[in-house]
């Protein structure tokens, strides 16, 4: 499971304070953590700052990879200030996100297009949110398409059918889940990826829909998520998942975790 770490997001008390204040050191603690605890990727947003989220964005990155040698997922709208992340980013970074809404779309593709960075593809477009299975095919398969034309690699195509809160609606959930095993199975090398935790939005014990619901999305293919590396439950239980789905070999994985006490909850 390729696993993003979300906690640097600007719209977080403690990040906004620390952000605020420029106090790398707990920046950096903070990313170093996720790191620790199995995050590839740290996702870094600044979107609070308007009108300075460029600047942000480049000191939180600078600050996170002087304190950890780990990429970054560029997480922003807006190409220019995805633009002037690259400049500071140190390696190859992620993108989030580009969708099929034109404005958008014809804004980041440019910057994304013949490079060997890795895109979040989100299953919007000028259409609306997505709300079945098809509907969220359909737009995959768009983005897809047209992302492989412009020599981005199907294996750097990291889609996300976009979780909907299931309190809204009862068939949110088995929609996108069938919506990622669609996807799995008709592209084969393109990777898909979701922010988990929309799911429980106006639910009580949230944590145990979100765990419930990791485990089983990655029945249905999910290879990546958006998470909180330090919740021990929810890391547990992914490798416990796909142990169980065969992507561990000799449960080599598992057994590692369980020697390391990543297992011990």
């Amino acid at each position: 499971m390729f696993i993003v770490g979300e906690l640097i997001n600007s719209s977080r008390k403690p990040i906004k304070a620390a952000a605020d204040a420029k106090d790398s050191e707990e920046i950096q603690k903070i990313a170093r953590d996720q790191h620790d605890h199995g995050a590839d990727y740290i996702d870094v947003n600044a979107g609070v700052y308007v009108g300075k989220e460029a600047e942000y964005m480049q000191w939180l990155i600078q600050t996170v990879q002087e304190g950890v040698d780990a990429p970054c997922c560029i997480d922003s709208p807006d190409p220019k200030v995805v633009e002037a992340a690259i400049k500071v980013h140190k390696g190859t970074p992620m993108v989030n996100s580009i969708s099929l809404e034109k404005a958008r779309y014809d804004a980041l593709l440019p910057v994304v297009a013949n490079t060997d960075i890795k895109v979040i593809a989100l299953c919007m477009s000028d259409k609306g949110m997505p709300e079945t299975k098809d509907d969220r095919v359909a737009i995959a398969e768009g983005l897809i398409n047209s992302l492989v034309k412009n020599n981005v690699a199907i294996e750097n195509i990291y889609v996300d059918p976009l979780v909907q809160p299931i309190s809204t609606k009862d068939d949110y959930g088995i929609e996108f889940l069938n919506a990622i095993e669609a996807i799995m199975n008709g592209f084969p090398g393109v990777h898909t990826i979701c922010g988990l935790s929309n799911i429980s939005y106006g639910l009580p014990e949230r944590k145990l829909v979100n765990q419930t619901f990791a485990v089983m999305a990655i029945a249905k293919k999910l290879d990546g998520a958006i998470i909180n590396p330090l919740d021990k439950r929810m890391m547990a239980n992914i490798t416990a998942a796909e142990t169980l789905i065969g992507k561990d070999e000799f449960c080599s994985n598992y057994l590692t975790a369980y020697r390391e006490g990543h297992l011990k909850l």
